[in-house]
């Protein structure tokens, strides 16, 4: 079997719901070797959270949580109690890397913050992830995923739905921008580990939602910092129906296709798909300084091109001509892509309790050490006793006592 890529990497998991679960997943996917704490009884948030097979909720079926915590080794243990405490300080020293989302100062409070634990293990590096970062006056603030996702700016540049112009910006689906901070989490971690390397001190990483979210509108930020503009609803609306640019979202028979012409070549791409007619030849058009002026007749007229065609017709087509366009495809669509078909990205994994189940896999592919699924996601506890008793040497007599004071 081939050698995974962080094999021997030890990570600690103490996370909820997806940021900091889907940094440590990233890592496990790569091979590190992931124990996650949840809460006795109680267990993490995602487990309540669907969907859920045939609707039907259950703390071991969400697929949410199924998804989020594949390859890890899972264990429950109250840090809160001083014996689940003396328990966590010696995972701590067994660990490379504790990947946390308890609010600032929480574990300050429990004598469980950086400086505390490094004391214990030198070389640990602890990502730490909250909505807002470790400083700042808005480092204390909660926030849902809706709150975070506001916070970063995401909202004001997404498209709205030309059918509905006057509708509210909303957060991306389901957990985009928790996504989003869970793997600029793990490429960091990633990075300090390489630095780290076998003998240097380890670091305290301090990863804010919002502005994970805002680094990715660079040109947003950068336009209202130095220009004191933003992109008003308006303006997002305008570029939807192709103004600025030729193109935007153009409704075809069986659903919409994406096609854009920023530049020149863009342009003559766009003209070959449609055939080349007469009107499209006129000289104004030729240069993108002549053309922006007349970006809403040109999108109207390949609006009209396009709405007879099949998407796929017109994306394949697209592709031989040179014009940047693609199909818009639905989640039915892309679960059966004959290219993600053809690349095994859907693995079939079986789970004791939700049973065999398709799951995305990794958007990678590595020659040598290639993504596999060594575990599916663990139930409540399931390797108590495979952390406690072989990897920390509690006896089984400990195990009772721990249990029935409800530390784990």
């Amino acid at each position: 079997m081939a050698e995974k890529a962080l094999q021997g990497v030890r990570v600690l998991e103490l996370a909820n719901l997806v940021s900091g679960p889907y940094c440590a997943k990233l890592l496990a996917d790569l091979g590190a070797d992931v124990v996650k704490i949840e809460e006795p009884l109680k267990g993490d948030e995602a487990r309540r959270r669907g969907p859920f097979p045939d609707d039907v909720p259950h703390p071991e079926r969400s697929g949410l949580f199924l998804y989020l915590n594949t390859n890890k080794r899972g264990i429950t243990l109250d840090i809160k109690r001083a014996t689940g405490k003396g328990i966590f300080k010696k995972l701590v020293k067994w660990a490379d890397i504790l990947v946390e989302d308890r609010p600032p100062g929480e574990l300050k409070g429990l004598g469980l913050d950086y400086e505390s634990l490094r004391t214990i293990n030198p070389r640990l590096i602890m990502t730490s992830i909250t909505p807002f970062g470790q400083t700042g006056p808005y480092r204390n603030y909660k926030a849902y995923h809706l709150n975070s996702y506001h916070a970063g700016g995401e909202p004001c540049i997404l498209h709205p739905n030309p059918s509905t112009p006057d509708r509210a910006p909303v957060k991306g689906p389901g957990f985009m921008g928790d996504y989003d901070a869970g793997l600029n989490a793990a490429l960091v971690t990633l990075g300090i580990l390489y630095v780290r390397g076998a003998t240097s001190p380890g670091q305290h990483i301090d990863i804010s939602k919002q502005e994970s979210l805002a680094s990715l509108e660079r040109l947003e930020n950068v336009l209202f910092a130095n220009r004191e503009t933003i992109e008003t609803k308006k303006m997002v609306e305008a570029k939807a129906h192709g103004m600025g640019n030729v193109g935007g979202l153009l409704p075809c028979r069986d659903g919409y296709v994406m096609a854009t012409a920023s530049d020149d070549h863009h342009w003559k791409g766009l003209v070959r798909l449609m055939g080349n007619p007469e009107w499209a030849l006129d000289e104004r058009y030729e240069r993108e300084e002549t053309r922006t002026p007349h970006a809403p007749e040109l999108s109207n007229r390949l609006r009209q091109w396009a709405q007879d065609k099949g998407k796929e017709e017109v994306f394949h087509q697209a592709q031989k001509c040179g014009a940047p366009a693609g199909a818009v495809y639905s989640p039915e669509e892309l679960v059966n892509s004959p290219q993600l078909r053809a690349r095994g990205f859907f693995a079939l994994i079986d789970h004791p309790e939700a049973g065999e189940i398709e799951y995305p896999s990794a958007p990678y592919r590595l020659s040598k050490t290639p993504w596999a699924i060594h575990r599916p996601a663990p139930l409540l506890g399931e390797h108590n006793e495979e952390i406690y008793v072989k990897l920390l040497g509690c006896t089984r007599q400990d195990m009772m006592k721990i249990r029935e004071t409800g530390v784990v």
